[in-house]
């Protein structure tokens, strides 16, 4: 369980505070420009230490390919890569070894396997998503000749949230503060309020909104392998994720058909439909209430979903709990935790979404053959 993907797979390795964390990417198409400086910005993106509302793990996370590329291209071989661990401070989660964090990881690790690398929660760190970033850079690279971006963004932290639709705002100023967040005034406020409750020792959720544009008709398959669910798993399957939704998602059931009903214009026949959105040309809907998703494929338009992060469970006040004898005791945390992990994982969205849609492409040339 350690593998994503059908077509395009990864499968990490690695922990927290071990020697590394890595992966291979099998799948992966032939032919690509690999261009590392983008592989290693995105990791940038993602690591420790970028600013005061971020843990401060300093990190340099340098990206090593070990195979798969030959003059700067993809081979079509396995790609193996590591990012080696070079500032693990395992001695602040001593206290941690025999006692379990109230909505962590902890206690399911140690019941499921009887057995736990303790040291910054091991291979449930959030720290694994490293693997993620690279595949996802990679994956990205193979989708631009093709058209298609990918762009996610902080749309909420607690109770701030961006209050217009997505077409609305500029996500290309999405990197111009920490909290990544396109509206200025509104990234201020939730820098503010993450501040706020770093300084109480306190955790804080919110939201991550995605787009992906240029996704041709015709993505995802029936009944189990629909895109919808596939982009769901990829995205539940983050850390700290407890929900995922797609085009209205729940703010849909309160809208009736004919006003949710996305109207298909600009062509005149079903066939001329179907070739118009196989060349992005033509084609076009009223509306994109659906997100760009329906029956579980692709229709051409915007792909657009929300993703909930829950608070961070490590919290750098005190907490009633259990060890592992089953004695209550009072936990006392140390160590560098991220007071909110929203800022952080807007390129692990990103890096999902891109190997979702890159596996669904690559799957969708095959049945076509």
């Amino acid at each position: 369980m350690n593998t994503f993907g059908k077509i395009f797979r990864l499968t990490t390795f690695g922990e927290s505070h071990g020697e590394a964390i890595g992966g291979v990417i099998d799948g992966m198409p032939a032919g690509i420009d690999i261009d590392m400086d983008y592989i290693q910005a995105q990791l940038n993106r993602r690591r420790p230490g970028q600013s005061n509302i971020t843990t401060s793990r300093q990190e340099a996370d340098q990206v090593e390919l070990l195979s798969g590329i030959y003059e700067g291209k993809t081979t079509g071989c396995p790609i193996g890569f590591i990012v080696r661990n070079q500032n693990q401070h395992s001695q602040d989660y001593d206290n941690m070894k025999e006692v379990f964090r109230p909505s962590h990881a902890d206690y399911t690790y140690y019941y499921k396997y009887g057995h736990r690398d303790h040291r910054g929660g091991g291979r449930s760190s959030a720290r694994i998503t490293i693997s993620r970033c690279v595949a996802g850079a990679l994956a990205q690279l193979a989708l631009k000749p093709l058209g298609i971006s990918i762009q996610a963004y902080t749309s909420q932290v607690g109770d701030i949230a961006l209050e217009r639709d997505y077409t609305q705002y500029d996500l290309s100023l999405t990197e111009s503060n920490i909290v990544r967040c396109p509206d200025a005034e509104k990234a201020q406020e939730m820098i503010r309020l993450i501040e706020a409750v770093k300084a109480d020792g306190d955790t804080i959720g919110g939201v991550i909104s995605c787009v992906i544009k240029g996704c041709p008709a015709g993505l995802g398959e029936p009944e189990g392998g629909k895109l919808h669910a596939a982009l769901g798993a990829a995205m539940l399957s983050i850390n700290a994720v407890k929900g995922f939704e797609y085009g209205e998602g729940f703010a849909g059931v309160s809208m009736r058909g004919s006003e949710q009903n996305d109207i298909i214009k600009g062509c005149d026949t079903i066939a001329a439909y179907r070739t118009e959105a196989e060349t992005g040309k033509g084609i076009t809907t009223g509306s994109n209430h659906s997100g760009g998703i329906q029956g579980g494929i692709s229709n051409g338009q915007d792909i657009y979903f929300r993703v909930a992060f829950k608070p961070v469970a490590t919290l750098l006040r005190p907490q009633n709990t259990i060890d592992i004898h089953g004695h209550e005791t009072i936990l006392q945390a140390k160590g560098r935790h991220d007071p909110c992990v929203l800022p952080r994982a807007v390129p692990i969205v990103e890096a999902m979404a891109a190997m979702t849609i890159l596996d669904a492409y690559l799957l969708n040339k095959t049945v076509k053959m």
